[in-house]
């Protein structure tokens, strides 16, 4: 007899979980609660669809149990999704290890996932929300009460709200007993005390962050770094975020080091500004670092470092260099706040994965209830990262799920 496999969430994890699972011979239906599934997906990769990257870096997932998600990708690596979504008929592309599908267009995903859902047969219900889960798998929604062989729950996180994640899979989850570690922003953008960010708004460089928590370093990346109107931005700040909100949500001190001249040495800058005081005496010292950095860090810099406007390049003193060239390899910043949930692309915290069996993805407390996608406490950096992760982890939730009752 086919199991009835009921999933909740028509995200990127439970649209492969209710593919993998129908594949196995499964009923499957899948409840979402907005008026169409895979919006978010829609939104990836700034509507292009990074969906996996064949580079597996150290520390590219994330959570209180890293463990956890190195074992649901040894078990469903990323050969194998690339395998399942030129299954769908997806050609796909690798840009420098970043795999998009070759259209450029997220919608390729989204709908080639669609009409494998109608071709499977799949029920897909919208606008219907569920209001609990009990320990025997009947669900009671907007839509009536309905019982399941078999529940994933892949009901996504808090980020990105307008696109449905709201959290109210948590609820469901720890209705069900599971332990839920306090949902926080992730890859997100950081707020910064320091005034003189308005006068930086707008300015792009490449820069290396390194965070700081209670004075000792937490993480660092590189890339292009942007500057708000009230702190930092770019994919390099959005890889370090997650740790920045932790700390921050505990009471600690966050601060940042941004080193302005990443591929320059501290010894080299210095002896870098010694040269032009020598050679560009003449010019008026707001123009010292003219062809060095952009002209609205430079300002800044030189304020910092008390070089005044009126001051010609020549009279700057060996005490100023060295302080200058402290502060462009190490201007130190005080990260106060992140962006909120609704500029967030992800959450660290979730469901903790302790509590869930990384061969299956069943939990430890709720026999046959699975877990996939953004509602673990799993979250990975930038790069199709957790893309990766919600289509490993639906496809195994997916297919422990689908199997035949035992």
């Amino acid at each position: 007899m086919k199991p009835k496999v009921i999933i909740v969430g028509g995200g990127a994890s439970g649209l492969a979980a209710g593919i993998q699972a129908a594949r196995l011979g499964a009923s499957v239906t899948i409840l979402e609660h907005t008026a169409r599934p895979g919006k978010k997906l829609l939104s990836t990769g700034n509507g292009k669809c990074n969906l996996t990257n064949l580079a597996s870096p150290p520390g590219a997932y994330r959570g209180e149990n890293p463990d956890f998600a190195k074992t649901v990708l040894e078990k469903v690596p990323v050969s194998e999704v690339l395998d399942f979504f030129k299954g769908l008929g997806v050609v796909l592309t690798d840009r420098n290890g970043y795999v998009y599908p070759n259209t450029g267009q997220a919608s390729s995903i989204a709908d080639a996932l669609m009409f494998e859902l109608d071709h499977l047969g799949i029920t897909l219900i919208c606008d219907c929300r569920v209001r609990g889960i009990k320990k025997d798998l009947t669900l009671m929604t907007s839509k009536g009460n309905m019982k399941g062989d078999a529940v994933i729950l892949a009901a996504g996180s808090m980020a990105a709200p307008k696109t449905g994640s709201d959290g109210s899979g948590y609820e469901l989850a720890a209705a069900l007993g599971h332990t839920i570690i306090k949902p926080l922003p992730a890859l997100v953008q950081l707020r910064c005390r320091e005034k003189w960010y308005k006068q930086a708004a707008g300015v792009r460089t490449e820069a290396l962050i390194t965070l700081k928590i209670n004075g000792k370093t937490a993480t660092e990346d590189r890339g292009e770094l942007q500057f708000t109107d009230y702190g930092i931005s770019g994919i390099p700040v959005f890889q370090v975020s997650r740790f920045a909100t932790r700390a921050l949500d505990e009471g600690q001190d966050v601060t940042a080091e941004l080193d302005l001249l990443p591929s320059i040495a501290e010894k080299a800058v210095e002896e870098l500004l010694i040269d032009r005081v020598k050679h560009f005496a003449y010019r008026p010292a707001e123009e010292f670092l003219n062809g060095v950095l952009n002209q609205k860090l430079a300002r800044i810099l030189l304020n910092e470092t008390g070089i005044t406007k009126t001051a010609k390049t020549g009279e700057i003193k060996p005490a100023q260099i060295k302080k200058l060239t402290a502060a462009i390899k190490g201007l130190k910043t005080a990260v106060i706040a992140a962006n909120s949930f609704d500029q967030a692309q992800i959450c660290s915290g979730g469901v903790d994965t302790r509590e869930i069996d990384p061969c299956t993805m069943e939990s430890k407390l709720v026999k046959r209830l699975y877990f996939a996608g953004e509602i673990l406490d799993v979250d990975g950096i930038c790069g199709g990262y957790n893309l990766q992760w919600a289509w490993s982890s639906g496809i195994l939730a997916g297919t422990y799920a689908g199997r035949e009752k035992i």
